[in-house]
């Protein structure tokens, strides 16, 4: 294991002993929301100053057209638990070969209104590996630098009004992309887990 996986690792093991506020979609959550389980790769590069891959999703898609995103998605039968769900959607999102994803650790599960339970897989992976987009699903990939995500400071809480009623959630703004809403909930709720905030 890298000296950044190990590092990481036991950064999310302390935080997970800690009594952590983890943010949800409470306000949105009814009783009658049935949840499938998901999950989301949120992988960091290993190099001097490690960066986070982020996706845009394609403008043409049915949900969350054009907003940023972690690789990832619904699991599938054969999957045989959440990480299982975060490789195999990283492969065919951005080609990211699951054996060079050295996993770190999940954290705490995000549902949301739509009904999908969301589990987060830390991994690091190589620099500059050669990946590539499922045009399908991916309009664009980058990378976001790991302290600038994680930082408190680069994240403000916004407001917006959803049937009737206030709701509010975080957002990011790195070069020309805004992370908002569920990818910014899941960054707010790892830098917690990992001790940023």
């Amino acid at each position: 294991m890298s000296d950044l996986a190990a590092a990481l690792r036991s950064r999310l093991q302390h935080g997970q002993s800690l009594p952590i506020h983890i943010h949800q979609e409470d306000s949105r959550i009814t009783s009658s929301v049935r949840f499938s389980p998901a999950a989301v790769l949120f992988a960091v590069t290993d190099r001097p100053q490690p960066g986070v891959i982020l996706t845009r999703r394609a403008s043409h898609m049915r949900n969350h057209a054009g907003q940023v995103a972690f690789p990832g998605g619904r699991a599938d039968p054969e999957d045989t638990d959440a990480i299982a769900t975060a490789l195999r959607e990283a492969q065919e999102e951005i080609a990211l070969p699951p054996h060079t994803a050295k996993v770190v650790g999940i954290s705490d599960s995000y549902r949301t209104f739509t009904g999908f339970d969301i589990v987060p897989v830390l991994a690091v992976i190589p620099p500059d590996l050669p990946l590539s987009i499922h045009q399908a699903e991916v309009e664009s990939l980058f990378e976001v630098p790991l302290e600038f995500l994680l930082s408190p400071a680069n994240r403000v809480t916004k407001e917006m009004e959803f049937a009737g009623k206030p709701h509010s959630y975080y957002e990011i703004l790195w070069q020309d992309y805004r992370i908002w809403g569920i990818t910014a909930a899941i960054i707010a709720n790892l830098s917690q887990r990992l001790g940023y905030d």
